[in-house]
């Protein structure tokens, strides 16, 4: 079982993410390569929204394939490209496709923003490290 760690004396998350996540002994890891938004076929998605979806089910299949579930993610790292308008509604509906993927499940995560992505049409990259029993 993944123990998250959210300790009084550091700073409170500012997200659906938890501080530290402790990973028990004998637990498999599965080191997930970025996921982008491009679908098995090579389209990649039209704009933001699309490209989120499609980098979650990417980061999904690579999980199930490893014989894991998005619960056991520990850490996740999330580049977004910055020449996007992240707008605050824009920002909530990425969101919502996270939380969507994730549940109520909160690893522990960091979010970039970067100039570019090794292709210029990638809007986003997620890459993550999951562990379980």
């Amino acid at each position: 079982m993944l123990k998250s760690h959210n300790p009084p004396d550091a700073m409170a998350p500012a997200g659906a993410y938890s501080q530290g996540i402790e990973v028990p002994p004998g637990a498999r890891l599965l080191f997930i390569s970025g996921q982008v938004g491009t679908d098995a076929a090579g389209r990649t998605g039209i704009g933001i929204l699309e490209q989120a979806h499609m980098a979650w089910a990417n980061l999904g299949a690579v999980l199930r394939s490893g014989g894991m579930e998005p619960k056991d993610i520990v850490k996740l790292t999330v580049y977004y490209v910055g020449s996007l308008d992240m707008n605050d509604a824009m920002r909530s509906a990425v969101n919502a496709i996270r939380s969507r993927f994730l549940g109520d499940h909160k690893p522990a995560s960091t979010a970039l923003v970067v100039s570019r992505l090794m292709r210029p049409d990638w809007l986003i990259e997620i890459e993550a490290i999951a562990a379980r029993r």
